[in-house]
């Protein structure tokens, strides 16, 4: 005697469009082939895969999750062709999520702001809204109340050219090489630059692009702001294999990067020394705590560049001890503020 098999569609009438499998989440998946097991018709993954427009290896592994990982008793019977429940389950499947998971993904949603308007934003809202409808019911997902227990500011927000952004980051992930005019802070005239774009990277709220520069012959670090146009050559680049950002700045104190090597001594006063504490400045940073409240901060860096603006924000509070060449370049910037001060009596 021939069984019929139940349908996975609840109605026998084709639906006018069928759904794109490429937005289908896997645990949506899941909940389909786990309710069809549950009606105890014992369909099989050539049924599953036919009717969720996937492979029968897709079906395989969203049986095997949920036989690991959600801890349902499903089995295949090799007589009947098909899965079955080998006992009585009570509740739908749910993603299983911890209440320290949920909090980083109210974090995670509040960090978003920063992408606002660039071309990030689309794919990480959906990505971020995908995760958000696999939660169990007994989560409330109320991002409008999130705004009144959580925020991220910045004291000053870059300002983004939107469109040309979108263009660079496109052409990064396309590995397309451009032609842009880049006009540097005091430079009267902007210079034409042929650029494979490598990598675009958000540091401390600000965005820099790490890219090879064809003329100088090196990779170079770029402001997007300060790209006033952008076109393609019709070019592309193959994928930088020995590039890697870490290793770039692995010795810097922010994105600018060089050939030496300076062992950086600075002694703060005990008024702002907690201040130090509490932050990770530098990975190669050593923390000494002097008899006086005091601390002294040590670091190896590449370059003194950034590290001596970031000094000269302590005002009188800091106190350079190394190396010599830090401790002119502080002088000669503090001289200059007083010149500028004199200058305006």
């Amino acid at each position: 005697m021939t069984r019929k098999r139940k349908s996975l569609k609840r109605s026998t009438k084709r639906p006018t469009k069928r759904p794109d499998p490429n937005t289908r989440t896997s645990y949506e998946r899941m909940l389909k082939i786990h309710h069809a097991v549950s009606t105890g018709s014992y369909p099989n993954s050539t049924e599953f895969a036919a009717e969720l427009e996937v492979s029968i290896k897709s079906i395989h592994r969203d049986v095997d999750f949920m036989r690991t990982r959600m801890g349902l008793p499903i089995e295949f019977d090799s007589k009947k062709n098909g899965y079955y429940y080998t006992e009585e389950i009570t509740g739908v499947p749910t993603l299983q999520i911890t209440e320290g998971e949920f909090f980083a993904l109210l974090v995670a949603e509040k960090a978003l702001q920063q992408y606002r308007g660039t071309s990030f934003e689309k794919p990480l809202l959906a990505a971020f809204r995908k995760m958000a409808d696999a939660l169990p019911g007994s989560f409330t997902l109320n991002l409008a109340e999130w705004d009144e227990s959580i925020s991220f500011r910045t004291s000053a927000e870059p300002i983004t050219n939107l469109p040309l952004f979108d263009s660079l980051a496109q052409a990064v992930g396309k590995r397309k090489t451009l032609r842009i005019t880049y006009k540097k802070p005091g430079q009267r005239v902007p210079e034409t630059r042929i650029i494979d774009p490598y990598h675009l990277a958000n540091i401390n709220s600000e965005w820099y692009l790490f890219a090879y520069d064809h003329l100088r012959k090196d990779l170079r670090t770029f402001v997007p702001i300060r790209i006033q146009t952008l076109e393609l050559t019709g070019q592309t680049f193959p994928k930088p294999e020995k590039f890697s950002l870490e290793k770039r700045l692995r010795d810097s104190f922010g994105v600018h990067s060089a050939q030496g090597e300076f062992k950086v001594v600075l002694r703060f006063n005990e008024f702002v020394a907690d201040y130090i504490r509490e932050k990770k400045w530098h990975p190669s940073q050593q923390l000494l705590t002097l008899k006086n409240g005091s601390v002294e901060l040590r670091l190896t860096l590449s370059s003194l560049e950034e590290v001596k603006r970031w000094v000269m924000g302590w005002g009188g509070n800091v106190k350079v001890i190394s190396p010599p060449r830090l401790i002119q370049g502080v002088r000669e910037s503090a001289e200059g503020i007083l010149k500028a001060l004199d200058a305006k009596k």
